[in-house]
């Protein structure tokens, strides 16, 4: 029997609110199109917050408020896990943001094999972070990326290896933070799924090998390198608070303080690097240069950061107006960060 001659079986896998989306515009579409989603997995509950209390993902909450039936093993290694699966008799198994490994025994399963939305145009950014990623670049893209969007493909044994089935692409704008470009992606993510899954009715899927040699890693992110280092450019800092907000989110310290950078704007004026060649005040990376209602101004490497979003320890993320009429005596001219 083909696929455009049954109603389609799919299971859904994934986790966070990327993967939510994507299961929603399923559940939306299943009776018009002609599939069912007959289990749901995603990552087992885990303890959350300050009182650590048990939390379910935001995957298990919306299948339950659809009585969808929800699957969370450990892992899918295990012989009964994948025999679970085998009996749901998918055709198709979806894949958006699940956070477990895929052995062959499950990538074999379905009758289609699975599929896996990925936030990035692959080979380009394979791996853990694509979305972060292209907003800090690299040799190729030092500002940045200009472009980048969602890749439906075929899942293979490697990582982010499989065939293309299918590319959406959106820009890079120049404000762009990992937060507005994943809800950019999300929507363009469950767009492309279910023109795919329409594919695989009709038996008109096309895939497309990946060209190896141009594939680069997304490397997955971590809190130490959300550091700032003022002797950066203003322009590598002001990219890399808008790459990682809202997770890690850029920190640097004042005194023993922890300061949580949310928003910032590169702005022409002195820089260390400046100061020192045109032979005036010596400015120290980090140092503060001017503190007003329209931002923090901060000396940085090359050029200097406005600062126009942040956090004190114990406190919610404010303004720099904000901050002014509450905490007037934290900061200082001259004063520095480190």
């Amino acid at each position: 029997m083909t696929a455009a001659a049954k109603n389609l079986r799919i299971i859904f896998a994934g986790t966070p609110e990327f993967a939510v989306h994507h299961l929603q515009v399923l559940i939306d579409a299943a009776r018009q199109y002609g599939f069912t989603i007959v289990g749901v997995y995603t990552q087992p509950d885990r303890p959350a917050g300050r009182g650590k209390k048990m939390t379910s993902s935001a995957v298990k909450k919306l299948a339950q408020n659809h009585q969808l039936q929800v699957f969370q093993p450990l892992s899918l290694k295990d012989e009964s896990a994948q025999a679970e699966l085998k009996r749901l008799a998918a055709d198709i198994m979806i894949v958006v943001a699940y956070g477990l490994i895929l052995p062959k025994a499950i990538l074999i399963t379905p009758t289609y094999g699975c599929l896996n939305v990925h936030g990035s145009l692959l080979p380009r950014w394979r791996g853990a972070a694509p979305i972060q990623r292209a907003i800090l670049g690299d040799q190729a893209a030092p500002d940045g990326d200009r472009q980048t969007g969602v890749t439906i493909m075929q899942m293979d044994t490697g990582l982010d290896t499989g065939t293309m089935l299918l590319t959406s692409a959106c820009d890079i704008e120049s404000s762009e933070t990992t937060q507005s470009l994943h809800d950019k992606l999300m929507v363009l993510g469950g767009e492309a799924l279910l023109k795919v899954i329409l594919q695989v009715k009709t038996g008109a899927l096309t895939a497309v090998a990946q060209d190896d040699s141009r594939a680069t890693y997304a490397e997955k992110i971590t809190k130490q390198e959300a550091q700032i280092n003022w002797s950066l450019s203003a322009r590598q800092i002001e990219k890399s608070i808008r790459a990682y907000n809202p997770f890690p989110v850029a920190y640097t310290f004042f005194g023993q303080q922890r300061i949580k950078i949310y928003r910032a704007t590169f702005i022409h004026t002195l820089g260390v690097n400046d100061a020192v060649q045109r032979g005036v005040k010596e400015l120290v990376a980090g140092e503060v240069i001017k503190l007003d209602d329209s931002g923090l101004t901060i000396a940085c490497g090359e050029g200097a950061l406005q600062i126009t979003g942040l956090q004190l320890p114990g406190k919610k993320m404010m303004s720099v107006a904000e901050l002014m009429n509450g905490y007037q005596d934290f900061f200082s001219i001259g004063s520095c960060f480190e």
